[in-house]
């Protein structure tokens, strides 16, 4: 009986002092109203606390959906995309621009008689036709390879709701990963056949860095030092003059043709390097979706039954 009576004494007590907090708490205010009779009218509005403020992140907004849909972004396909679209435009353009170069120096210099490399001049014509289909053919197939791996992190992920997958969707994204595979090797070749002409403009202005050194003048004739473009292969043997020697091989490096082509060959072979990385991180990011999508496809069966 008497712990009962104590806490129901505390209580009174407690009671109390409550009433006396209020009583003077409306004793300020009736003090306030008397001294500022315009103030009357005024309403109080508590001041929320911090737990009464609803946090900018606890609630779903903006923010959560900038996180969702950055993490649907197939970071991957994204940066190949952006190294296939330069590559393949540094080596449609400058490759070119080149062609077009190289054609002038052999007309001018190598090959007087138009007979003589007109196959040469048919085949560089083909080979810029050709340039302007790989240019379109790998636009597009980028945007949809870009498409496919929004399509292929997005069901991996599940981030819009249950994965749902098909089989013509899972065979759609095994044709590319093959295709991928097809081109990667198909531009490993044109990466190689680009260094041709890089090697042979290397070895013309090699030539005529040894014609511009003042060793060559004081061993050996400058005349006798020569560059036989007919060994490349490029024009036939029969051509005239096919070969250039001394001043006037220093005068072709000088040229303004020469030292564009030599330089954007470079360029466009760097380009098709770029291109050759671009494709090998598309088959990397292909595969491994397919190999997830497949995975999730037999594990969504196997709980079915």
């Amino acid at each position: 009986m008497k712990p009962a009576m104590e806490t129901a004494a505390e209580e009174n007590t407690e009671q109390s002092q409550e009433r006396k907090v209020n009583s003077r708490a409306e004793m300020e205010i009736g003090r306030y109203h008397w001294m500022y009779p315009g103030s009357k009218n005024h309403q109080y509005h508590p001041v929320p606390t911090l737990g009464d403020r609803a946090s900018p992140l606890s609630s779903p907004g903006c923010f959560e959906c900038c996180i969702k849909c950055l993490g649907g972004v197939p970071y991957a396909s994204l940066v190949a995309t952006i190294l296939c679209f330069s590559g393949v435009a540094l080596f449609c353009g400058c490759g070119h621009v080149a062609l077009a170069g190289t054609v002038a120096i052999l007309e001018q210099h190598f090959s007087t008689n138009t007979s003589d490399h007109a196959l040469l001049s048919e085949v560089i014509q083909l080979m810029q036709y050709v340039i302007y289909g790989i240019a379109s053919f790998f636009f597009l197939y980028g945007i949809i390879l870009l498409a496919e791996g929004f399509y292929t992190t997005s069901a991996v992920k599940e981030l819009h709701g249950e994965f749902k997958t098909t089989a013509c969707g899972r065979c759609i994204s095994g044709m590319f990963v093959f295709l991928t595979y097809v081109l990667g090797v198909a531009w490993l070749g044109v990466f190689g056949f680009s260094a041709v002409p890089v090697f042979m403009y290397y070895n013309i202005w090699s030539t005529c860095e040894v014609i511009k050194s003042p060793q060559a003048n004081g061993t050996a004739g400058v005349e006798q030092i020569c560059v036989d473009i007919r060994q490349y292969g490029i024009i036939p043997w029969n051509a005239f003059p096919g070969k250039i020697c001394g001043s006037a091989l220093e005068n072709i490096c000088n040229t303004n043709e020469f030292y564009m082509s030599y330089h954007l060959f470079i360029v466009a072979c760097a380009g098709a390097g770029a291109t050759v990385i671009a494709l090998l991180i598309y088959m990397m990011a292909t595969t491994y979706n397919y190999a997830v999508l497949k995975f999730k496809s037999r594990e969504d069966c196997c709980t079915k039954f």
